[in-house]
C-alpha cells in the first residue's frame, strides 16, 4: 500500500452524515411484559439493555465460532476505477453531519473507492440504542473538475462507507478540525493540538514480519456514541474480524494538547494465536543523520518517527534509534509488565527536515501505557527496507510470551496518547540526537555521535559505558557543548568481520547508577 496515497486518501473528504434504522444485529429488543401472578399484579417489564461493550463482545464471541468471511464489495458506478485525484475530489457534505448542532464534535463518513473497497457498517448510539448510517452517495460532493459529467448517485451495489473521521475545536476557535480517522483494515490515526497526521495505530498485528506473510484483520462494524451530553470524550465501539480471531474494542477519545485514547480489547481467537502484536504502531523511517545509506536528498532527515522509546517493568529507560537497513530487521526487547513504549518524533524543528510540504517536524509521537499487568513478553520492532518516503516500514507492538489460546476470552486495556512528545518521561538525561559517518582515519571504521541532554549534569559530568555485540569500540569520550545544551558522546566503531552489531551506550554515575536513558542502535553491513 502506498503510504502517501493512503494518508491523503484517508483525509480527502470533508463532512456530513445522516442516521437511519437500527441494524438487526445491534438492536436489543425490549423484554415482554411478565405474565400475571394470579393475583392480578403484572410487574413492569425490565428496561431494555443499553448497547455497550459487552454487546460488542457477544457479537465477537459469536462470530469467532463461525468460519471467517472477508467483507468485500465491488466498486461500481462513480466509485469504480477512481484515480488518486478523483478520490480526493469526493467530499462529505458538512450539512449532513450526524452530530449536527453539536458545538464540540462533528463526524464525516468516508467514501468507498481507490484502495478502500471493504464495506464498513457504521452506527450512532443515541440513548443506548444504535442507529445505522446507511451508505448514501447523496451525502457526498463530487468536484466537477474531476467529475465533469456529474456523479451516479443511484448505482450503489453492495458498497458501504469505508470509514469515518471525527472533528473537534482543536486549533482555532469555532472551527471543527479533524483529529481522528478510522479507515482501512484496523488502522486509525489521531493528532494533538499543533500537530498533523503522521504515524498510525492499529487494532491488532498478526504475523508482522513473518515469512508466511502478515494477516490483516478488519474493523467491520463501528458504533459511535453521540457526544450530545457536553462531554469532552467520545466513545467508539468496534468489531474486529479476521481469519484467526474476532474481537471487541472500545475507544474512549479525548482530543486536545494530548489526544488521549483509552482502549479496551476483548479477543476471541479461532486458533491458538502466536506472533500476535497488541497495541501496534506503524510509522515511516527513510533516513536520518544517524542512518542515511547514501541517500541523495537535499533534506537532512525524512521520517515520521526517529526512535522507539521504552520504559521497562524494571524501571529502565531505553531509546532505540531507528535505522535504514537493506534487509528486513526484527528486534525483540524482552520485558515483564512493561510500563510503556512508543514511536517518538523527537526532532521538532523545521531545520531538522527542511521540508515545507511534509512538515515532518509537526508529526506527532504515540505512547502506549498498559493499564494492567501484561506479564511476560517482548516489545517487538520491525524495520522494513524502503527506497522512498511513501511506504510505512516501521512497526512496533507488544507480543505476549504465551500464545492466546483459542476458544477463550483475552482482555487487555491500555492508554494511547498522541502528542508532540510523551509527557511522562523518567528523570534521566534523554538522547537528543545520534549521528554516524565513515571515520576520517579509516574506510572501515565508523564515527558515532550520541548527544544527551546536558541539563542534568551542571555540577559533575558522568562516565560513559559503550558496548557492542560485534566488532570493537575505541576512543570513547564525553564533551560538553553548553551552547547546544548537549553532552556529546563520541566513539569509533570498527565492525571487523561482523555483519550485524547491537550498539549500546549509557551515562552512569561514579557509583554505576544510570543517569541517562540507554541508547540502542542496530548496525548492519
Amino acid at each position: 500500500m502506498k503510504r502517501r496515497q493512503f494518508l491523503n486518501a484517508a483525509t480527502a473528504l470533508a463532512a456530513g452524515g445522516s442516521f437511519a434504522a437500527v441494524p438487526a444485529q445491534a438492536q436489543t429488543a425490549p423484554a415482554e411484559t411478565a405474565p400475571g401472578d394470579g393475583g392480578g399484579n403484572n410487574p413492569p417489564a425490565p428496561a431494555p439493555t443499553v448497547f455497550g461493550f459487552e454487546e460488542v463482545a457477544s457479537l465477537a464471541a459469536e462470530r469467532a465460532t463461525r468460519v471467517y468471511e472477508q467483507p468485500v464489495a465491488d466498486l461500481v458506478g462513480s466509485f469504480a476505477n477512481l484515480s488518486y485525484d478523483q478520490y480526493r475530489a469526493i467530499r462529505f457534505r458538512r450539512d449532513r453531519d450526524p452530530f449536527a448542532g453539536n458545538p464540540r464534535f462533528g463526524m464525516d463518513l468516508l467514501s468507498p473507492g481507490s484502495i478502500f473497497y471493504e464495506p464498513v457498517n457504521i452506527s450512532v448510539v443515541r440513548d443506548g440504542v444504535p442507529h445505522r448510517l446507511e451508505f448514501d452517495p447523496s451525502m457526498l460532493e463530487f468536484d466537477p473538475s474531476q467529475f465533469p459529467n456529474g456523479a451516479d448517485l443511484q448505482n450503489k451495489g453492495e458498497m458501504g462507507w469505508s470509514g469515518f473521521r471525527l472533528r473537534t475545536v482543536l486549533n482555532r476557535p469555532g472551527v471543527l478540525d479533524e483529529f481522528l480517522v478510522f479507515q482501512g483494515a484496523t488502522y486509525f490515526r489521531a493528532v494533538a493540538r499543533g500537530t498533523i497526521y503522521g504515524l498510525s495505530a492499529r487494532g491488532l498485528a498478526i504475523k508482522t514480519g513473518s515469512p508466511d506473510g502478515e494477516e490483516f484483520p478488519l474493523f467491520t462494524d463501528f458504533w459511535i456514541q453521540d457526544p450530545s451530553d457536553g462531554s469532552d470524550w467520545v466513545r467508539i465501539y468496534a468489531l474486529l474480524d479476521s481469519k484467526s480471531v474476532a474481537g471487541a474494542y472500545q475507544f474512549d477519545v479525548n482530543p486536545g494538547a494530548v489526544s488521549m485514547i483509552r482502549v479496551r480489547v476483548a479477543l476471541f481467537p479461532r486458533i491458538d494465536l502466536q506472533n500476535t502484536g497488541l497495541a501496534p504502531l506503524t510509522s515511516m523511517f527513510w533516513f536520518s543523520p544517524a542512518s542515511r545509506r547514501e541517500v541523495d536528498d537535499y533534506r537532512p532527515a525524512v521520517h515520521d518517527s526517529d526512535g522507539l522509546q521504552m520504559h521497562t517493568g524494571a524501571g529502565q529507560a531505553l531509546w532505540r534509534t531507528l535505522g535504514a537497513h537493506k534487509t528486513l530487521q526484527i528486534s525483540s526487547f524482552v520485558d515483564n509488565n512493561p510500563r510503556g513504549f512508543g514511536l517518538i518524533q523527537r526532532k521538532r524543528d523545521f531545520a531538522d527536515y527542511e521540508d515545507p510540504e511534509a512538515l515532518y517536524h509537526l508529526r506527532p509521537s504515540a505512547w502506549i501505557q498498559p493499564e494492567e499487568n501484561w506479564g511476560e513478553g517482548e516489545v517487538r520492532l520491525v524495520e522494513i527496507p524502503v527506497e522512498n518516503e511513501f511506504n510505512d516500514n516501521i512497526v512496533t507492538c507488544w507480543v505476549p510470551k504465551e500464545p492466546l489460546a483459542r476458544d477463550k476470552r483475552h482482555e487487555f486495556r491500555y492508554r494511547l496518547a498522541f502528542s508532540p512528545l510523551p509527557a511522562n518521561d523518567l528523570p534521566l538525561a534523554k538522547v537528543v540526537q545520534a549521528r554516524s559517518g565513515r571515520s576520517v582515519n579509516s574506510k572501515t571504521t565508523r564515527s558515532v555521535i550520541v548527544d544527551f541532554d546536558l541539563s542534568l549534569f551542571a555540577e559533575a559530568l558522568p562516565e560513559s559505558r559503550v558496548t557492542t555485540s560485534g566488532g570493537t569500540i575505541a576512543h570513547a569520550y564525553l564533551k560538553p557543548l553548553p551552547a547546544q545544551g548537549v553532552l556529546r558522546l563520541a566513539f569509533e566503531f570498527d565492525p571487523g568481520d561482523a555483519t550485524l552489531a547491537e550498539l549500546q551506550a549509557v551515562l552512569i554515575s561514579p557509583e554505576g547508577v544510570a543517569q541517562s536513558e540507554t541508547w540502542l542502535a542496530r548496525w548492519t553491513a
